[in-house]
């Protein structure tokens, strides 16, 4: 029996428990959605569309005619608009043809209609004629027309203008004579440097083009600023546009309001604070700049730590914000440190790259995606050390609706070392709410979204709520804490409004200070500093060495100072595992899950989930195990996909066979109840291109799930459910029941690339489920065969946690005692 189920133990760390296997997803019955296809006369439409072709055609000879003039002798082509009928697909596999050079640039959807651009080489239009004409005069063994789901499906084909090419908002594209910073999208070439091209004639152009640019796997991004008629110019004569977006504006940060210097406690606190080791990791704070020569800062920052993007601007902060941001990474809320009479052990030191000199500087529009990744080179030019980015830098609008960005994508790339190999874990800020409407809490909260870059699959985006909900009466008599205690900050956005394939944003919260309001006033005002979190200010000489801070930007940086506490406590864990151990370790208070009470389906964990993600880390369970509460870690890689012969297919599956608590479990009454937790991180590389997401366009890379054998089911059993390869003709497809009850379930925790549910059932029912399966599915890995990533290997995090709860029992030490087995040969 364990004598205190609350003694710290560290996390158990597990290698070599996979056994891997050539791995086939099982087929499910009916097989593959079909297009549904509307009724057509079969020869009156494909003359229509014959027809329009032949439109096409005659204006693809001028065109071409004056791409040559222009200087374009190489990939000369035009761009043709399919449009679908409403409420009906496209087939999208079928619009792109890479050994013709015919390729699938943008995909969207208006009005119920899809509306699908593609870019169509000089003299390829015979590729759509035949299929056209097949379509009217030849049939499928079926006694179908041939062709039928491509061609029947397409309501009309035109020469592309500007429109088709735009996959922003509508309501966003400018007026024909009005000049905008325009994201443009350019397609890839082996036989031309698109990019180069459209620097070289911006002139004739007249067009400027910004000096960043993003390469992605078959997109390069820049920025060009000019009208909508010179850009719809540009798209005929260059024929290397893939889409078109505005460009983002620049980011707004929020200020804390200032707090009454506090000197004689931080010379108090200075006395009792032991330095960082040398062997400390870092936080990378991606801001304005910092001051670190702030008395509280110099004990974990260095000023050769202190770089920028731009040398013009310098490293120190003008502004506060990431002097705010530093000290906050560094110690979590001051508030605690400066009260604490006992000693405190800092365990990571600080970073900086200052990649704005202020939130309202506007010197030029920028590509952030690229500034991001150019400041993140800058610190690592330093190598070898262990490293969590934070940045609250955020775009001002949410209209990206949980779609990548280019600037979200950066950070995908960023993150899973598509570039260099070197994994990376990036803490992003979810963005703030309208400060005008947060009096509307919490309405202002479901319907502002996310901010840019926030979407990032593979960072850990914050949101934010709040515990600080006590003001003084008399100081401010009439005001009340806008915010419940336990509830969501009125500063974060959610993602409550986004479609269900994106994943769920926030992933956690954190403390983000409160707001208050007055009966007599319409607007939240941040009126009491008690409501708000204490950190350093940057005009430490001058003013205050002590500020008040909150928002989102805040919660960031304290999620970065726990990542940076775990690295520090757990040297060995990934980039991947980290940011699963915070989710993880995350719980919903009371006030969040009474938002959408009861939560009697999966719709309200969905929302429950779109509004706060996970909850906020406990810091418990992040940090230690105990003897009734057991977490396990195992990080391994498997490559998804191979070729065979021409074909590429799923490649491995991983079975873990873990140390499980059996004996002990199956010792506890019948009647027990126990938790099981299971979290899967891994980092995808992205495909951000506006191709529909689907097929071969898809976002992500690859995709990992999980599986866990369940307690009825034998080794062989549960080998043969989740994996074809594994099937014999004895198998029985009514495979053994699912036991107990996933919270979540398989589709709502299959968003994104981590998937974390918890399993509760019967103690009996636990000590048969040692085994889980980590296995992939579809990711544009495999379903673009001619890129050439099908080969390579994925890493992952998986993580396991055993509860008793209420029940003091140790199942930590038999799990403790089989890992020090040693191993026979």
């Amino acid at each position: 029996m364990a004598q205190n189920s609350k003694e710290h133990l560290p996390h158990l760390f597990v290698k070599n428990t996979a056994t891997k296997s050539l791995y086939t997803r099982p087929k499910k019955g009916g097989g593959g959605a079909e297009l549904e296809i509307p009724q057509r006369n079969r020869s009156i439409h494909a003359q229509q569309l014959l027809t329009q072709i032949e439109q096409a055609k005659i204006q693809e000879t001028s065109i071409i005619q004056e791409q040559k003039a222009f200087g374009l002798d190489v990939n000369n082509g035009i761009y043709l608009a399919f449009e679908s009928e409403k409420d009906f697909e496209l087939k999208f596999k079928s619009l792109e043809v890479q050994r013709s050079g015919i390729e699938l640039c943008a995909v969207k959807e208006i009005d119920g209609k899809i509306i699908a651009t593609v870019f169509v080489p000089e003299g390829k239009l015979t590729y759509f004629l035949k299929r056209i004409t097949q379509y009217q005069d030849e049939n499928t063994p079926k006694d179908k027309p041939k062709n039928n789901d491509l061609v029947a499906n397409i309501a009309a084909i035109k020469l592309a203008a500007l429109d088709a090419l735009w996959t922003d908002d509508t309501a966003l594209l400018p007026d024909a004579e009005v000049s905008i910073w325009w994201e443009v999208w350019l397609r890839c070439a082996d036989n031309i440097d698109y990019e180069a091209f459209l620097r070289e004639h911006a002139v004739q152009l007249e067009m400027k083009v910004g000096i960043e640019s993003i390469r992605f796997i078959d997109r390069t991004v820049v920025l060009v600023y000019g009208t909508k008629d010179q850009m719809s110019r540009s798209i005929h004569l260059l024929g290397s546009i893939a889409e078109l977006r505005k460009a983002k504006d620049t980011a707004d940060f929020f200020t804390g309001m200032d707090r009454k210097e506090q000197h004689d406690w931080i010379s108090q606190t200075l006395g009792h604070l032991m330095p960082p080791s040398d062997a400390a990791p870092f936080v990378c704070i991606l801001d304005t700049g910092m001051n670190e020569k702030h008395p509280l800062l110099e004990l974990v920052a260095d000023s050769k730590d202190m770089h920028t993007y731009n040398p013009a601007w310098g490293t120190d902060d003008r502004h506060g914000h990431g002097t705010e941001m530093a000290g906050l990474s560094a110690y979590g809320d001051l508030t605690d440190v400066l009260a604490s009479a006992f000693p405190i052990q800092l365990t990571h030191r600080i970073e900086s790259v200052k990649v704005t000199p202020s939130p309202g500087f506007h010197e030029d529009k920028r590509l952030y995606g690229a500034i991001t990744r150019e400041s993140i080179a800058r610190v690592e030019i330093v190598p070898d050390r262990q490293r969590v980015y934070c940045m609250a830098l955020t775009a001002t609008d949410d209209r990206d609706g949980g779609r990548p960005s280019s600037w979200s994508a950066t950070i995908d790339a960023i993150t899973s070392g598509y570039e260099d190999e070197q994994q990376r874990l990036i803490i992003l800020s979810a963005g703030n709410t309208d400060l005008a409407m947060r009096h509307e809490y919490p309405n202002n909260n479901m319907t502002d979204e996310v901010h840019d870059p926030g979407q990032s699959w593979n960072a850990l985006t914050v949101g934010g709520y709040t515990e600080k909900v006590r003001l003084d009466p008399e100081e401010n008599p009439g005001w009340l804490p806008i915010a419940p205690l336990g509830d969501l900050s009125p500063s974060s956005c959610t993602s409550m409004n986004w479609q269900k394939i994106w994943p769920i944003k926030p992933d956690i919260v954190m403390e983000a200070g409160n707001m208050a309001k007055n009966p007599e006033y319409e607007h939240a005002d941040y009126i009491d500093d008690a409501l708000q979190l204490l950190t350093t200010g940057h005009n430490f000489l001058m003013g205050k060495q002590l500020v008040s801070s909150g928002d989102t930007s805040a919660a960031a940086a304290l999620a970065a100072h726990l990542a940076a506490k775990v690295q520090a406590q757990y040297p060995e864990y990934w980039p991947e595992t980290i940011r699963a151990l915070m989710i993880h370790s995350s719980q919903w208070t009371a006030a969040m899950q009474a938002r959408f009470a009861p939560l009697s389906t999966k719709d309200k964990y969905r929302q429950l989930l779109r509004y706060c993600g996970y909850g906020v880390p406990d810091e418990e369970t992040l940090f230690w195990s105990s003897r009734n509460e057991l977490t396990l870690i195992a990080q391994d890689v498997l490559q998804p996909y191979d070729k065979e012969k021409s074909t590429v297919k799923t490649s491995d599956i991983n079975l873990h066979s873990l140390p499980w608590p059996s004996v002990v479990l199956r010792d506890l009454p019948a009647d027990t109840r126990v938790e099981m937790r299971v979290t899967l991180s891994y980092f995808i590389e992205p495909n951000p291109g506006s191709r529909g997401w689907v097929n071969k366009y898809r976002y992500a890379s690859h995709g990992l799930r999980f599986d866990v054998r369940r307690s009825l089911e034998s080794l062989s059993e549960f080998k043969q459910r989740i994996n074809q390869v594994a099937r014999d003709e004895e198998y029985n497809r009514l495979s053994k029941p699912e036991s107990g009850e996933w919270q979540l379930g398989e589709n709502l925790r299959s968003l994104g690339s981590i998937h974390s549910d918890i399993w509760y059932g019967s103690a009996a029912e636990l000590a048969e489920r040692g085994y889980i399966a980590v296995y992939p599915v579809i990711g544009w890995w495999k379903e673009r065969a001619n890129l050439e990533r099908w080969g390579k290997h994925a890493r992952y995090a998986l993580i396991v946690s055993i509860k008793t709860p209420g029940v003091e029992t140790d199942i930590y030490t038999p799990v403790e005692n089989q890992i020090s087995l040693p191993v026979v040969v």
